[in-house]
């Protein structure tokens, strides 16, 4: 596994076989279970600290929800990105978001412009550092802040909707040589024309911003397609 789990914390509320699944689907979201990563109960449940029964139940909860295959005779594996799901995925979040980046231009507060250029110092200080989580922590926060930007409730509802897919994918293309860097500047690039309340440009570079994520990912998938 690229990165250990840790013990799962017990919950009075909850059952444990639903702290399980939420542990572990987190994890793919998150990328700490990698596309096409096979998923071994026993190893999965010394890590969790539990028995493998939870592990199990949470298995096969993963599968109806499609974070997980299970194909004959050889076990559970986390299931690939499609170029199918990418491609409606990023249709879907290239309007929204191009939509949420022309209302913040009209209606970002002084305070948020100026906690959007903290978060972009942040990133920069990460990117030196290589610090893949921090970075994807940081990317989460700048998009979170340009939602809240718009002062669109239902749009935000919206968005968060998606927020699985998105985390998802966010975390597989700035693990890719390179990517963060191009991924920084077209965040500086954006919440310069927001600051400037350029709403007309800062639609435009939110699109042009998700589109190349969605190059780069389609790009990662046809490699790993045919390697």
């Amino acid at each position: 596994m690229t990165e250990r789990l840790i013990p799962v914390k017990l919950d009075n509320y909850k059952p444990l076989r639903e702290i399980v699944f939420e542990h572990l689907r987190e994890a793919i979201i998150k990328g700490k279970l990698r596309p096409g990563e096979r998923l071994m109960e026993m190893q999965l449940a010394d890590e969790l600290g539990v028995s493998r029964t939870p592990v199990r139940e949470a298995i096969r909860k993963l599968e109806l929800e499609g974070l997980v295959i299970m194909v004959p005779r050889r076990g559970a594996y986390v299931a690939d990105l499609s170029i199918k799901d990418v491609a409606e995925t990023f249709e879907i979040r290239s309007a929204l978001e191009a939509l949420a980046a022309s209302l913040a231009a009209e209606r970002i507060t002084p305070e948020e412009s100026e906690e959007m250029e903290r978060i972009l110092v942040r990133i920069g200080a990460a990117v030196e550092a290589e610090d893949f989580k921090q970075m994807v922590e940081l990317d989460e926060q700048y998009h979170n802040l340009l939602y809240q930007a718009s002062r669109n409730d239902r749009l935000m509802q919206i968005l968060n909707n998606l927020r699985e897919q998105i985390q998802r994918f966010r975390t597989t293309t700035l693990a890719m040589p390179g990517r963060v860097r191009g991924v920084l500047q077209e965040h500086k690039n954006l919440a310069e024309a927001i600051s400037d309340r350029n709403a007309e440009l800062a639609h435009q570079l939110a699109l042009e911003h998700i589109e190349n994520a969605e190059n780069a990912l389609m790009e990662w998938i046809r490699e790993k397609q045919e390697s």
